[in-house]
């Protein structure tokens, strides 16, 4: 059975992340094809990246980072809880995604956004970097608007047909998951 982390994105104070993830863990909880786990980026205290060698060599010399990596090691795909800061994901994501490299590769990626344009931006910004990680990232995504799915902007409150949205990226992600299974093995 594939096991998929849920990974909120932001450390914001106030960060509508936190109700999002929960939320996509709910409708993935009731499935019984995979293993669900919220992994909260603010729980492992992450500098900026303070690693003195390159993550593709995995000789990590900080306790955050080797608690990081067995981590996130631990999954076989990812979905992302990603808001949008300036046409772009948080720096906090991205600084976290940076920590490794070989945790990250030959797995597959889901994208759940929220913003004031359903986090388009942000995510495309991720399917890039994914790419880099030899990440094999989903077409179906979650696009939550702050306009129509948040009350007063902070308030989660998702339009009830976002739930086949996540229903379609989490089968997408549990299928290319399994399928990279085969290279994870090798």
């Amino acid at each position: 059975m594939q096991k998929i982390a849920i990974i909120i994105g932001s450390t914001r104070p106030g960060r509508n992340g936190e109700a999002v993830a929960r939320w996509v863990h709910s409708i993935a909880k009731e499935r019984t094809d995979a293993e669900f786990e919220i992994v909260d980026i603010a729980d492992y205290d992450l500098p900026l990246l303070d690693e003195p060698m390159s993550p593709a060599l995995g000789q990590y010399t900080k306790p955050h980072t080797k608690k990081w990596s067995r981590k996130i090691a631990s999954f076989d795909g990812y979905i992302f809880v990603t808001p949008e800061y300036n046409h772009a994901t948080s720096a906090a994501l991205k600084n976290a995604i940076d920590f490794l490299y070989n945790e990250w590769t030959n797995k597959a990626a889901g994208f759940v956004g929220y913003g004031a344009a359903g986090a388009i931006s942000a995510v495309e910004n991720l399917r890039m970097i994914m790419g880099e990680l030899q990440v094999a990232d989903v077409k179906a995504q979650v696009r939550l608007s702050l306009f129509t799915d948040f009350e007063n902007f902070s308030d989660f409150k998702p339009a009830s047909y976002q739930i086949s949205s996540v229903e379609a990226m989490i089968d997408q992600v549990i299928a290319w998951s399994d399928a990279l299974s085969v290279l994870r093995n090798k």
